[in-house]
C-alpha cells in the first residue's frame, strides 16, 4: 500500500493515530437491537381500546423521521480503540 492508498485511523476515544499493520488497536462492533418481543397491549380497564394505542402510536411516529424510526430498532456501530483506551474500555464498555 502506497501513501496515497493509506487509511487515516483515529482512536475513538483519546484521538491518537492508530496504523494498521502493527497490532496497535480494537476494532469494536456494536450492535444495538430493539426488544423482540411483541409488545404487551393491555385494555388498560377498558380505558383506552388497542385501535386508540395504535393511533396514538403512529401520531408520536409521524413526526419521526426515517432515520429516528431505524435507529430505534437497530443500530450498528464501529469504533477504533487504541490498545490503552481498549483495556479500560472493556473492563467497563458501560462507563
Amino acid at each position: 500500500m502506497n501513501d496515497s492508498e493509506e487509511t487515516h485511523l483515529f482512536c475513538t476515544r483519546c484521538g491518537c493515530d492508530l496504523t494498521p499493520g502493527l497490532g496497535d488497536f480494537y476494532i469494536v462492533r456494536i450492535d444495538a437491537l430493539a426488544d423482540p418481543t411483541p409488545p404487551i397491549i393491555s385494555d388498560n380497564g377498558g380505558d383506552m381500546d388497542i385501535n386508540e394505542q395504535f393511533s396514538r402510536l403512529f401520531e408520536e411516529m409521524r413526526h419521526m423521521t426515517e432515520r429516528e424510526l431505524m435507529d430505534q430498532v437497530h443500530r450498528s456501530l464501529t469504533i477504533h480503540l487504541c490498545g490503552q483506551c481498549y483495556g479500560q474500555w472493556i473492563e467497563n464498555p458501560a462507563g
